[in-house]
């Protein structure tokens, strides 16, 4: 692999990364020479992708919960160092319509979406800043964001965009420890998550086929591999749609 996407001997922490995208983007991490930590509530899918040689370790993480976020994130430092790169991957699909909106699934979904990221950011950013050595954190959004949408996703779109807007937060008080925030925005991906999502059939524009076809997991993972490398050494604050083409039709 060119120099430019080379990942060797660096640390990357994925969230979310036992199943869906974020196991494509444990591998395609893997391949580039990163040493991957999952972190995540599914043990076995976890398990598997270590088996797999998609990941080296995992550490136990419910986003919903403080405790359980400071904790995994202290043990992914405890056992391997300060990760180089941090992504922010995983994330509740649930739907649920505007005027039957519930305050439980608004909250269920802010928890986990934005909440949580907000939270791996602060402690491991923190590490990133006492190492010294700079970092990288992508946070994966969704192309909702860009017009990829469907009916239901008032709350889950209102988590997504206030992910999108603290990368800007983050990469502008980052900035002066070399550290680089930036988003992915991924298209339709058909994972066991997306399919299995609770709510009313997903009806609107975003289940239009994108004119270069449907996402892959390792489609959004190269994304993330680009903003997790050196040739985006100067890259922060930017959002990059992997949508097979949607915002063109």
């Amino acid at each position: 692999m060119s120099d430019a996407f080379d990942l060797a001997g660096r640390v990357a922490l994925v969230t979310g990364g036992a199943s869906g995208i974020g196991a494509g983007i444990c591998e395609v991490l893997s391949e580039a020479g990163a040493k991957v930590v999952i972190a995540d509530r599914d043990e076995g899918g976890a398990r598997a992708r270590i088996e797999a040689g998609a990941a080296h370790d995992f550490v136990a993480m419910d986003l919903a919960d403080e405790a359980s976020v400071v904790s995994a994130c202290a043990q992914a430092v405890a056992r391997h160092g300060v990760p180089w790169l941090l992504v922010n991957n995983a994330g509740l699909q649930d739907r649920e319509m505007l005027l039957e909106g519930t305050v439980a699934h608004w909250d269920r979904i802010a928890a986990v979406n934005a909440r949580g990221p907000f939270l791996t950011m602060r402690e491991i950013g923190r590490a990133m800043v006492e190492g010294g050595q700079g970092g990288r954190i992508v946070n994966c959004a969704s192309s909702s964001l860009a017009g990829q949408f469907v009916g239901g996703l008032t709350a889950y779109m209102a988590s997504k965009g206030g992910l999108a807007a603290m990368t800007t937060a983050a990469a502008f008080e980052l900035a002066a420890h070399g550290i680089t925030v930036n988003t992915v925005l991924p298209g339709g991906v058909g994972t066991p998550g997306a399919i299995g999502a609770n709510g009313p059939p997903p009806e609107g524009p975003g289940n239009r086929k994108p004119p270069l076809g449907y996402c892959t997991p390792r489609d959004i993972a190269g994304a993330v591999l680009y903003f997790a490398s050196p040739a985006a050494r100067l890259v922060t604050n930017q959002a990059l749609c992997v949508d097979g083409g949607f915002t063109v039709t």
